[in-house]
């Protein structure tokens, strides 16, 4: 629920907004207009979804929302209200590690780790989509995630392999 507090920063109106992120209420104090990855970053401290580009061009910040793949930069945080986020911290709270998360270490898909944890909520969204990817619908789908580092082999059979694998 949105609850104005008075608060203004410069002239616009602070509002207190209620998040479901990674399974936890939360609740933060910020403008509407705010993005989704400020909040998260600044805000609740979960530095998992990077600031790259802060137009939708990297993917770097990338989480789930609801199931489905948003970039947080271009997120309004009004728009997250009574939604599902989950971040990377999310992926594996208190267990093991996600699949996904085991074969990026396993094909050593990560090299500086900056696209990472976005690569891997992306294709988590796909292999929910679609549970045994094609090596190209793996590249397709993560077209909009950039690395710099990989040349995105790694990535692709990290993400082909999780889905042989899923049931």
């Amino acid at each position: 629920m949105f609850r104005k507090q008075g608060m203004r920063k410069g002239s616009t109106v602070m509002v207190e907004i209620s998040l479901d992120v990674n399974g936890e209420e939360q609740s933060v104090s910020a403008e509407l207009s705010e993005p989704l990855l400020t909040a998260l970053r600044d805000r609740l401290h979960l530095l998992g979804a990077k600031r790259g580009c802060d137009h939708g061009g990297c993917g770097a910040c990338t989480v789930l929302i609801d199931g489905e793949a948003r970039y947080s930069c271009m997120t309004p945080l009004a728009k997250c209200q009574g939604k599902r986020i989950v971040t990377i911290e999310g992926l594996a709270a208190d267990g093991p590690l996600d699949p996904l998360q085991e074969n990026f270490a396993r094909y050593d898909a990560a090299q500086c780790g900056y696209c990472t944890s976005g690569m891997i909520l992306m294709a988590k969204a796909l292999l929910h989509k679609m549970p045994h990817p094609s090596e190209n619908e793996v590249r397709w789908h993560l077209a909009g995630n950039l690395c710099r580092c990989t040349g995105y082999r790694k990535i692709v059979q990290a993400v082909v392999e999780t889905g042989k694998n899923s049931k």
